[in-house]
């Protein structure tokens, strides 16, 4: 259990490192964020027992001493760390001295008083991509197609099939579940969101005062409505209707602003391009989750209940592929964000690189003729948004082999991809 995977954010943090006094490494509870930074630490506290957060808030400063790289893990449960942290570099100028982790904001943003601006940087961790947790052949790469989008890919991927990647679902990218054997991985999944809402003892007043019941209630919601562009209204509603209850519209927003705070939702934002046609852009976000587990266990879903729903299954498969997207995303400098216009032309994931290069990436679970609507819908894509820095087209699928159709669309299982 102590094996080590690499992680696709390590390139990241090794350069905000040799280019800031400090580097944050935020992400949800049981990503792997103390973990990879250890990685670097030549010293350690931890802030996470209520002992060890009053001394600190007694002399935040003496926790800074330590040879470094110092690694401060927790550090949002004394906001003040962050100030010391900016004051201390700049009496003691030099790259990478901490790494400090978080799986929340902080407790009282109104004691962070600087923004740390050249000299702290933020790296945002997420649970581990297929190409992470070695469930991923790596054959087709992102970073490869932008920059040879005409290449040709094939890959039999003969070794993939949907019950696989049902499991993968309700297990979650999660380290301790990918580590541990298929018997148990969803157990420890699961035991993982049970503690999510513990909140009794938080330092953080805003978890604190939250009910656990109605957050679930919510996440609920949010999970019927997984993948999908339902608005916030349609969210609450349908937390009242399933569950006779009042909910005014100021409490939902600071249930969302909670999860959202912990590293539990994560929203898909609408990408708005230079179109040929006069369509508006409809801006409502894609409803996500960090890691498509945690929705598979406030629902009760197993890996079965999903192989006994389709259209369940491909949703729950969407999400999945939103996170892989980010994370293979975020190493070429890319964003994920979703399409959606007046005319009824949806794409479910377009990559935009900094360089203004971005590609186009419809969510399939696979099958002809699935892929076929995929394809179709790429193309008029294509003829609708300005195509001058288009990459390629993708077909991203649950299973089936890897391969470029005719019309030069690409045909990608999600187990052969990486960034």
């Amino acid at each position: 259990m102590n094996k080590y995977y690499s992680r696709f954010i390590e390139k990241e943090v090794d350069s905000k490192m040799k280019s800031s006094g400090a580097v944050v490494i935020e992400g949800p509870k049981f990503c792997g964020k103390t973990t990879t930074a250890l990685r670097y630490a030549k010293s350690l506290i931890r802030l996470n027992t209520s002992h060890a957060i009053e001394l600190a808030k007694l002399e935040t400063k003496n926790i800074l001493r330590g040879e470094t790289p110092r690694v401060i893990d927790e550090w949002q449960t004394v906001p003040e760390v962050w100030n010391e942290v900016k004051n201390w570099i700049d009496e003691n100028p030099s790259f990478g001295q901490f790494v400090l982790t978080g799986s929340s904001t902080p407790a009282d943003k109104s004691k962070i008083y600087h923004s740390g601006a050249g000299r702290i940087t933020t790296a945002k961790m997420r649970p581990m991509s297929l190409a992470e947790s070695k469930d991923s052949n790596c054959s087709v790469s992102l970073t490869e197609l932008f920059n040879n989008p005409d290449a040709d890919i094939f890959n039999e991927n003969n070794d993939s099939n949907l019950e696989m990647i049902a499991h993968y679902i309700c297990r979650g990218g999660w380290p301790l579940s990918v580590l541990a054997g298929k018997d148990i991985a969803l157990d420890v999944t699961r035991n993982y969101y049970e503690g999510l809402f513990n909140f009794e003892y938080s330092e953080n007043e805003k978890f604190r005062n939250k009910n656990p019941e109605l957050m679930r209630m919510i996440l609920k919601s949010y999970a019927r409505n997984i993948s999908t562009q339902a608005p916030i209204k349609t969210l609450r509603s349908d937390v009242m209707s399933s569950n006779n209850r009042t909910l005014d519209p100021k409490t939902m927003d600071d249930y969302l602003d909670a999860l959202k705070d912990l590293f539990i939702i994560e929203d898909l934002s609408a990408w708005n391009p230079n179109l040929r046609s006069k369509a508006a852009i409809r801006t409502t976000p894609t409803r996500h989750f960090v890691d498509t587990s945690i929705a598979a266990a406030v629902l009760g879903i197993s890996p079965s209940d999903l192989m006994g729903d389709l259209n369940t299954f491909g949703l729950f498969f969407e999400d999945m592929a939103v996170r892989d997207l980010i994370i293979y995303s975020s190493v070429i400098g890319g964003s994920v964000k979703h399409y959606r216009d007046s005319l009824g032309l949806e794409c479910d994931a377009i990559i935009h690189l900094n360089n203004g290069k971005w590609a186009a990436i419809e969510i399939k679970l696979g099958g002809e003729k699935l892929i076929e609507e995929g394809a179709a819908n790429l193309k008029k894509m294509s003829q609708t948004v300005n195509e001058d820095n288009m990459a390629f087209c993708m077909v991203l699928t649950a299973t089936g082999a890897a391969y470029k159709r005719k019309d030069g669309v690409l045909v990608v299982p999600i187990n052969c991809l990486t960034a």
